[in-house]
């Protein structure tokens, strides 16, 4: 494990909610808690521990309420749940998450199919919710991934002049941060070094997450640009399962293993333990039994040269 407490960059898993929201099964609560525990214990400071959505739609998300109030237990651990509305933002906020995270799609497609609205309808949802967390005074955040942000397996063509629109609406809406997602794998490197440039432009600190897929292949390429342009917090997921239920083949997001392995191997401190984090792959086999799972890094394991970069920088001052 890392030397420093200090990290370069945050890695913010988001397995127990965009992982398990797209598998038809129910992971059994007792086991999902246990698994936020483990990757909290692995080192992971942010967790999305679930969805406000309402339960018809995904049954697998109905625990959210017990889930929150679980991961709120757990020191040191930033708790993140996905609302699609001001009614699940709602229930979020009396959940007591520390953040909200509302999805807030570019393509008009994709939005009437995740949301059922428009982008500039979910816009000033956004605003709602802002609006009622500052009138009952918490310090609770709002966040906002802007969904299809690199293209759309139902539009096609995602104009990157509108995301940045978006994006400008939603910081004047009251949001905190505001990232770009690439809900359907479709983004390429040097689509992610423009636009991610292009939104600190527009929107300066409250630039916020890169979240790839890697339906493609491109995930952790897609990672390097967004570092080379000053992008520092990354979404990801254990064992690279997830993706959007209403989104034709986006599956995989970018593995959270091998996404901590190629950071720390680069020099980044991520603050968390990779042996303790590929242990914790077991929970996921245990409350899905049968489930497949991904990365390279806990196929292959850790090269016998492998070392975590805060112990190099400490070497280096020493």
């Amino acid at each position: 494990m890392s030397e420093s407490s200090e990290v370069d960059v945050i890695v913010s898993e988001v397995g127990p909610r965009d992982g398990l929201q797209s598998i038809h099964r129910a992971m059994p609560t007792a086991v999902k808690i246990k698994w936020i525990e483990s990757l909290a214990a692995a080192g992971l400071v942010e967790i999305e521990v679930g969805s406000f959505v309402h339960p018809k739609l995904l049954p697998q998300m109905a625990d959210a309420d017990e889930v929150v109030r679980a991961a709120r237990k757990l020191d040191g651990v930033k708790v993140l749940a996905l609302a699609p509305n001001f009614k699940g933002a709602e229930r979020a906020l009396g959940a007591g998450v520390n953040v909200i995270t509302m999805p807030v799609s570019a393509s008009r497609a994709h939005s009437q199919s995740n949301v059922r609205m428009t982008p500039e309808e979910a816009v000033e949802d956004v605003r709602r919710v802002r609006q009622m967390i500052d009138a009952q005074d918490q310090p609770v955040g709002l966040e906002v991934g802007i969904s299809t942000a690199f293209g759309c397996s139902i539009q096609g063509d995602v104009p990157e002049e509108y995301v940045m629109q978006l994006a400008v609406a939603l910081a004047e809406a009251g949001v905190d941060s505001i990232g770009l997602s690439d809900s359907v794998g479709y983004a390429n490197p040097t689509q992610v070094k423009r636009m991610f440039k292009q939104l600190r432009e527009e929107i300066g600190v409250k630039a916020g997450a890169a979240h790839f897929h890697n339906t493609r292949g491109q995930g952790l390429a897609n990672v390097v640009a967004a570092l080379d342009v000053g992008v520092t917090t990354f979404d990801a997921s254990q064992g690279g399962i997830g993706g959007c239920p209403y989104a034709p083949g986006a599956t995989g997001n970018i593995v959270t293993e091998d996404l901590v392995f190629l950071l720390e191997a680069m020099g980044l401190r991520t603050g968390i333990n990779l042996e303790k984090l590929i242990i914790a792959r077991a929970i996921i086999s245990e409350g899905l039994p049968g489930q497949e799972i991904y990365g390279h890094v806990p196929e292959a394991g850790l090269p016998k040269n492998f070392a975590y970069a805060g112990a190099r920088k400490l070497a280096e001052v020493v």
